[in-house]
């Protein structure tokens, strides 16, 4: 796509169009929109093709999928230590798992449901089911483990398996 040095870069375009409501965007319109430009050797025409955004994009299926849990996971001397936000969840719509190193939070975030609203304006915030699984980056005692739930993060910290140091072999 040829420009000429006033034209706007195709970011301030973008920007542009999102925030005077332009549906610049996704689709080709019916007439591609012809740019002539000058080279050393002849005149040229460059066809640029416009586009419109017709909302079909997003994926309508998204609902299906469970959301993601952040979470911070970080080492002190003895501990692996794993910390989720989880406001707004009750401790009986949380379940907390380990098998072979790997850790399971997953649980249900309860009360976006809003049988009275006639028309939504803005819905950001996730509520459902969610799901998170973490392999745990270091070996850790999976029976010495404790799990609080305190001002809406939970907070799991495990103890460290002892390794020993690195046997040498002796090449022979």
């Amino acid at each position: 796509m040829a420009r000429k040095q006033d034209d706007m870069s195709l970011d301030d375009e973008l920007t542009a169009a999102f925030l005077e409501g332009d549906n610049s965007g996704l689709v080709a319109e019916e007439e591609p929109v012809e740019t002539p430009v000058n080279t050393p050797a002849e005149e040229t025409t460059i066809v640029e093709e416009e586009y419109v955004d017709d909302g079909e994009g997003w994926d309508d299926g998204a609902d299906d999928i469970p959301g993601q849990l952040a979470v911070d996971v970080y080492e002190t001397n003895d501990k692996l230590v794993i910390k989720a936000r989880t406001a707004g969840i009750e401790r009986k719509d949380l379940d907390v798992s380990i098998s072979d190193n790997i850790l399971t939070i997953s649980g249900v975030l309860n009360g976006g449901e809003d049988d009275k609203a006639t028309q939504w304006h803005i819905q950001e915030c996730y509520w459902g089911e969610f799901s998170r699984t973490i392999a745990l980056p270091i070996q850790v005692k999976e029976d010495g483990v404790e799990a609080v739930l305190k001002d809406g993060v939970l907070t799991i910290s495990f103890e460290k398996e002892k390794t020993e140091a690195p046997k040498r072999i002796q090449i022979n």
